[in-house]
């Protein structure tokens, strides 16, 4: 009988990391669809998941979401998606530092802890896959957004690192990057707004009146946004090509950024940013 592959993802509550989930079971992966809350962790138990409760934020969490992972599987993991993530928007002046801590401790060094508790047991193994769910604010950064897109920018310099250390191990490293993908991030983000950004009181307060209700009014989908199934196209891609790639662009935002950002001189790539 044939083991087989399993996958954990992370974030799988809504999104791109439940479409994830969802895609990669139908292909036949074993997948462990964790959440950050017990509650969607046992939503998806109900719905046939394996769903281990793990908080990037919660170091605990993440030990013994992997150790049940592992006591499930007898020791194996072919691979890991690191995808759960949440933004903080503002201004970068009106961020404190404490907002900037807790944004690095869920987007990054949860993130980070997590793969390197997963590499010891892909080397024991001789193979895995480990891939980071980056975004279009990995390359490009936009206003208002300084907080997330710093983890982003973290991220793809660390993922990079890592691949290149991890060559010769049979363990492959890629980057997903997808632009405007449907998701809960605009509303999951009011409470860190609400918590950390004092708008009324910032020196670009006309400005936030004249885009708070891009945060919290109820709008269709962005232009070129695509449903979370796109990303998961490039996942399966990622886990199961002989030779995958190191990253994976999603949605044409992201394209048309990669391709700017290469060839254009900075004031340039700030002047068509700054116009949307």
């Amino acid at each position: 009988m044939t083991t087989k592959r399993t996958l954990l993802v992370t974030g799988s509550s809504s999104g791109i990391g439940l479409a994830a989930a969802r895609h990669m079971r139908e292909r036949g992966w074993r997948v462990f669809a964790s959440c950050r809350a017990e509650a969607d962790c046992a939503r998806l138990r109900a719905e046939g998941f394996e769903a281990p409760r793990l908080d990037y934020a919660d170091p605990q969490s993440l030990t013994t979401a992997l150790e049940q992972l592992l006591d499930a599987t007898g020791g194996r993991l072919d691979a890991l998606y690191n995808n759960g993530a949440f933004a903080c928007p503002g201004a970068v002046e009106d961020l404190p530092r404490e907002a900037l801590r807790e944004i690095f401790e869920a987007n990054l060094f949860g993130w980070h802890d997590l793969t390197r508790q997963v590499i010891p047991v892909m080397r024991a193994q001789g193979h895995g896959r480990i891939v980071n769910c980056s975004s279009v604010l990995g390359l490009v950064g936009v206003k208002w957004r300084g907080a997330y897109v710093a983890t982003k920018f973290a991220l793809e310099g660390l993922t990079d690192v890592l691949r290149l250390e991890m060559a010769d191990t049979g363990i492959h490293v890629a980057l997903i990057e997808p632009g405007p993908v449907t998701s809960r991030i605009r509303a999951n983000s009011i409470p860190h707004f609400e918590r950390w950004i004092d708008w009324k009181g910032s020196s670009q307060r006309a400005e936030y009146e004249g885009l708070l209700h891009r945060l919290y009014g109820e709008r269709g989908p962005d232009r070129f946004e695509l449903p979370p199934e796109a990303v998961a196209e490039k996942l399966a891609h990622a886990l199961e090509a002989a030779r995958p790639q190191a990253r994976y662009y999603v949605t044409a935002p992201t394209y048309l950024s990669g391709t700017l950002r290469r060839l254009l001189p900075t004031r340039a790539l700030d002047w068509v940013v700054s116009r949307g």
